[in-house]
């Protein structure tokens, strides 16, 4: 209030004197701060002694639909009067450097637009197809799950990508409850973790910890690992971040796993697939499907770090590596670069922490049709997708690129490569081969028993 007092009877004829301001200090006074367009055409006449003449409509810029709002296009422009004038050619070589930019840029624009509509029509025939596949699952496959769910016609939908709207309850149906849980024995389990929980919030040490009969590799030790895990899970969507509307979602089916399942407890990745199933399905219904998910052979075996099982799905999927990609497979060879690099972070988090959100759904969709086999087979299809640049690079550069994939893979070139996969050697499927190499790891155990070298 201070710095500015009122003079308004003061103000008025200050205003007609006040100097212009520039960046760096006053200018003089100006007497004049506005003045019309019609004055200051008739006052650069009458300075450069020469009247203006506007080109006539028919020949300067006749149908040019798009300009380029570059400064570039001052080309066209007569220089100023302190400077020499443009010669003919000079005029006529700028014309057609202007008419250049301008056709460049018109092709841009056309070709921009050409691609905005592509995009669109894609977009609209996928909600469409979406829409009427949505239909028959509703009307006609859920309703008549069992008699349907192998025929052939249901597998080619299914292998199309499941509509959100249906995609949690054909997951849940694909997976099954083996275990029979309920959602009142998620209760149980989600009560157990908070009652732990509020434990560690009430006693930190390690002593009071190892007096509840907890180790390092039990369930209270994990359970502190979920709210690490938590705020790492697609940290892009913020939903899953403290605050957002599935944190403590994500948080409680986790620890009611983890107290469902000590001999497992948390395991890091699991945050990824409950995030997963959260977003498509109710509370109680994630954790029935989380629990019998991780329930299957290949899940068990990893997230119980069972070194034997995994070396066998390494050596299953090596099997297929060599049949499908020979020279990537004698590429990585010759580098010593083995599938536990790169295929354990698939596998723990069945491709969502690595490929987009909408395209890990749709491997879901098919895993949960196919089973542990798609999940190696869609290994093989990233590595077939990406084949030639992966035959230009070394160990280092191979085990970056297959950590953190490109994020503009689509789902059509990714499923193109995924179906030329053939998941058969010397006539032997996944099952075949996978039980092949059981088969031989058990004999070889028998062999080198001690009963026998006795």
């Amino acid at each position: 209030r201070n710095f500015f007092t009122k003079r308004t009877k003061e103000l008025k004829p200050a205003v007609q004197s006040a100097p212009g301001w520039k960046l760096f200090g006053k200018v003089p006074p100006r007497e004049n701060l506005q003045k019309d367009s019609k004055i200051i055409q008739q006052e650069y006449e009458a300075r450069t002694g020469r009247m203006y003449k506007p080109p006539p409509s028919s020949t300067r810029r006749k149908n040019i639909e798009f300009e380029p709002l570059s400064t570039t296009a001052l080309i066209l422009e007569d220089r100023p009067a302190n400077l020499p004038a443009k010669s003919v050619e000079e005029a006529l070589r700028h014309r057609q450097e202007y008419d250049e930019m301008v056709a460049e840029a018109k092709k841009r624009e056309i070709k921009e637009a050409h691609k905005r509509k592509k995009i669109m029509r894609e977009r609209f025939k996928q909600e469409e197809n979406i829409a009427s596949a949505m239909v028959i699952w509703v009307n006609e496959i859920l309703p008549n799950w069992e008699g349907m769910r192998a025929t052939r016609r249901v597998r080619e939908l299914w292998w199309q990508g499941l509509p959100p709207s249906v995609r949690g309850k054909v997951w849940s149906l694909a997976v099954g409850n083996e275990l029979n849980i309920t959602p009142e024995l998620y209760e149980i389990f989600l009560s157990r973790a908070k009652e732990r929980w509020k434990s560690f919030s009430e006693t930190s040490s390690e002593n009071d910890i190892e007096d509840a009969g907890a180790s390092v590799a039990d369930r209270e030790a994990s359970l502190e690992l979920i709210k690490l895990d938590i705020s790492r899970t697609f940290p892009s969507l913020y939903i899953f971040q403290k605050g957002g509307p599935y944190h403590d979602l994500l948080h409680s089916v986790l620890g009611a796993y983890t107290c469902y399942r000590p001999d497992v407890g948390y395991v890091q990745g699991m945050s990824f697939i409950a995030a997963v199933l959260i977003l498509n399905l109710e509370e109680a219904d994630a954790f029935i499907a989380f629990a019998n998910l991780l329930n299957k052979p290949c899940q068990l075996a990893f997230f119980r770090v069972d070194h034997s099982m995994m070396l066998k799905y390494f050596a299953a999927f090596e099997v297929f590596f060599e049949e499908n990609l020979p020279k990537l497979f004698l590429h990585f060879k010759s580098y010593s670069l083995t599938p536990d690099i790169y295929l354990i972070d698939w596998i723990f988090t069945l491709y969502s922490k690595s490929l987009p959100l909408d395209l890990a759904c749709r491997v879901w969709d098919v895993f949960c049709r196919d089973g542990e086999e798609f999940l190696f087979r869609t290994g093989l299809g990233i590595l077939r997708l990406y084949e030639d640049i992966l035959l230009q690079m070394d160990f280092i550069h191979i085990a970056q690129f297959l950590t953190k994939l490109p994020e503009d893979i689509t789902s059509e070139k990714l499923f193109s490569c995924i179906a030329a996969i053939q998941m058969q050697n010397s006539n032997k499927k996944w099952a075949q081969v996978f039980a092949s190499l059981m088969k031989d790891n058990k004999e070889g155990d028998k062999n080198h028993s001690p009963a026998l070298k006795s």
